[in-house]
């Protein structure tokens, strides 16, 4: 089956991954990529400033820049569109998409809490994809809104995901967070150069929802939050890919570091689904305490896994370290899972 897509926000970091990730991709077939009127009439070459470490995919350097309205891609004969729009951008744009019928998997901020939008990871909560039906009660368009999760969310929930199991009541943690997950021009060289910034906007609030809503019970109508208490400390440190993530959780069972570590590598991933890996979560023993380290683990399963070590039991529970490719499983990669979802669903 092949299935015609088109990038909202083509040009942006996210937008260059989600190019590279469509490059030969089983299923998807790249038929529009959208960005500003400035850009609109250029080639995707002079528009995009490539900046991806790898070559620039040879048919999407020749498209057509489209303007970022459903009458721009009118003729493109689109069936699914992946969003990488900036979030206030986004809240304006994506609802006429929507309501010209289009189906939109979207790595945008705005609308992930919204009491009628999946905010989705496939290996987690393929359910929530049905809160479409509702979606469309509510809202009258033909159209379906998915989302994915912040960069820092998606790296920690999987892990949590795991070991929900013993009775997961309350989670801390702390980010060490890679430069890209601010965008190309999102920190100067002399803010993060021998520097590291305890504070990134609205990310701390993003983890102590979003992660509550993902591993919430779906009852068909509506997603009732998990119960486990969310903090969350985001840092931004001068590496370039690959979200870093100390965790601390407390459980109402007394799990041993071996049953956690199990559990983590034991999750299963989702087989027929293209972008998602055998093999979800990789674990490191006590034999290597001093991984995962970005530049050396941020490309397990082509980026698109997670990976955990530093797993102990403490008096109050658990505390271990986990770490994923924020651009890749972060964004463009979580919002291409999303869709191949989508698809697997019959909702394309």
């Amino acid at each position: 089956m092949s299935v015609r897509v088109g990038i909202l926000g083509a040009t942006g970091a996210v937008g260059q991954r989600f190019i590279q990730l469509l490059d030969d991709h089983p299923t998807f077939d790249l038929a529009a990529v959208t960005a500003s009127s400035e850009s609109a009439g250029e080639t995707y070459r002079e528009a995009a400033k490539w900046r991806v470490d790898t070559p620039i995919p040879a048919d999407a350097a020749e498209m057509e820049v489209a303007e970022t309205t459903p009458e721009g891609i009118a003729d493109a004969d689109v069936d699914l569109l992946f969003s990488s729009l900036p979030s206030g951008v986004a809240a304006e744009v994506e609802p006429a998409f929507l309501e010209a019928g289009y189906v939109v998997s979207s790595n945008s901020s705005n609308d992930r809490m919204a009491a009628d939008v999946p905010l989705t990871i496939p290996e987690i909560n393929p359910d929530h994809l049905d809160l479409i039906e509702v979606q469309r009660d509510e809202r009258g368009w033909d159209g379906a809104l998915v989302k994915n999760p912040n960069c820092s969310t998606i790296t920690m929930v999987p892990t949590l995901a795991a070991i929900d199991e013993f009775g997961l009541e309350s989670v801390r943690v702390s980010t060490l967070q890679a430069v890209s997950g601010a965008g190309y021009s999102g920190v100067t060289s002399m803010e993060i150069i021998d520097n590291a910034i305890p504070h990134i906007g609205g990310e701390e609030e993003k983890m102590e929802t979003e992660s509550r809503k993902l591993l919430g019970e779906f009852d068909g109508a509506e997603v009732a939050l998990h119960d486990a208490d969310v903090a969350a400390s985001c840092n931004r440190i001068p590496t370039l890919d690959g979200h870093l993530e100390n965790v601390f959780a407390e459980f109402a069972e007394d799990p041993s570091a071996a049953d956690l570590r199990e559990a983590m590598r034991s999750f299963e991933g989702v087989g027929d689904l293209p972008s998602s890996p055998d093999q979800l979560i990789k674990v490191f023993g006590d034999d290597e305490p001093e991984r995962p380290q970005p530049r050396l683990d941020r490309t397990y399963a082509d980026g698109m896994g997670i990976v955990a070590g530093g797993v102990q039991s403490t008096d109050a529970g658990a505390k271990y370290n986990c770490l994923a490719h924020n651009t890749i499983r972060g964004a463009a990669g979580a919002s291409l899972l999303n869709g191949e979802l989508l698809v697997e669903e019959g909702y394309v």
